[in-house]
């Protein structure tokens, strides 16, 4: 929807999972450092499993959304009386929801179906963000000049964090490229709130001008404090990740100590009393 609500749904989608994966990432990569094993890595496949079910979840509410609230195409694609097509804007933006649905599906797939080839699931959400770029690409064709400027960033964060998740699918589970997709997501989520903060004001303040210069340059510079304020975040996160596991590590391994100390401690007892007898 061309409105503020319209930009400010993906964006808490891209943002929520953005989020989640600042810790599961980290917390992935320095479990897996502490102690690898088969079982560790199964808990971690479970969490995609619902990743994906959140992620067909969300989807299906964007779609229902786009298509059946007030001043919404209701399904009609084509009105044949006034032989114009109906709100196309709606309609990207369900194409862009139907293709992350796809990579929703295909990640639980990849969990039901494990013989299924590896790298399908991060494949189809590669191109589900490629899908998005592209009709966003088109999405504000002879728009004002700031409305195609700040849609036309949008497309960096698109675009690379496409370029890393089809790197993770010859590279899986590279820590690297996961969290430079987590950063991309999270201000590809930023980013389309303050897409509607700019072109549809919620407080109901003026607009701000289209066509003015130093409004561009102005947003071109939030672009940057926003992903310098994703990566503060991410690295608060890590730090965050890094003190929970090694707390985690030092408590099994205190636990550890303290069974080995009552192990032997039995055995002593028994030696003394066979002793004594």
């Amino acid at each position: 929807m061309a409105s503020f609500p319209g930009h400010a749904l993906p964006g808490s989608f891209f943002l929520l999972f953005g989020l989640w994966w600042s810790v599961k990432h980290p917390l992935k990569y320095l479990s897996w450092r502490v102690k690898a094993n088969s079982h560790s890595r199964l808990s971690y496949q479970q969490l995609e499993f619902f990743e994906g079910l959140a992620k067909v979840i969300f989807i299906l509410a964007g779609i229902l959304v786009e298509q059946f609230c007030p001043d919404c195409p209701h399904m009609h694609l084509y009105n044949s009386n006034n032989q114009s097509w109906v709100k196309l804007m709606n309609w990207q933006h369900c194409t862009m929801y139907l293709f992350y649905g796809f990579s929703g599906v295909m990640e639980m797939l990849t969990y039901f179906l494990p013989k299924l080839p590896v790298g399908l699931d991060r494949l189809s959400l590669s191109l589900a963000v490629t899908v998005e770029g592209l009709l966003f690409y088109f999405h504000v064709h002879k728009r004002p000049e700031l409305d195609q400027h700040i849609h036309f960033l949008l497309l960096i964060g698109a675009f690379g964090a496409a370029f890393c998740l089809f790197l993770e699918v010859f590279m899986r589970d590279h820590v690297v490229l996961e969290l430079l997709r987590t950063s991309l997501t999270i201000h590809h989520g930023t980013w389309f709130w303050q897409i509607g903060f700019v072109l549809f004001p919620p407080s109901g303040g003026p607009e701000w001008n289209q066509q003015d210069h130093s409004n561009i340059m102005f947003i071109t510079i939030c672009f940057c404090w926003h992903y310098l304020i994703v990566l503060m975040l991410m690295m608060i996160n890590y730090s965050l990740v890094y003190w929970f596991v090694k707390r985690q590590k030092r408590n099994s391994h205190d636990m550890n100590i303290g069974t080995q100390n009552l192990n032997l401690e039995v055995k002593a007892a028994l030696l003394a009393e066979s002793e004594e007898e």
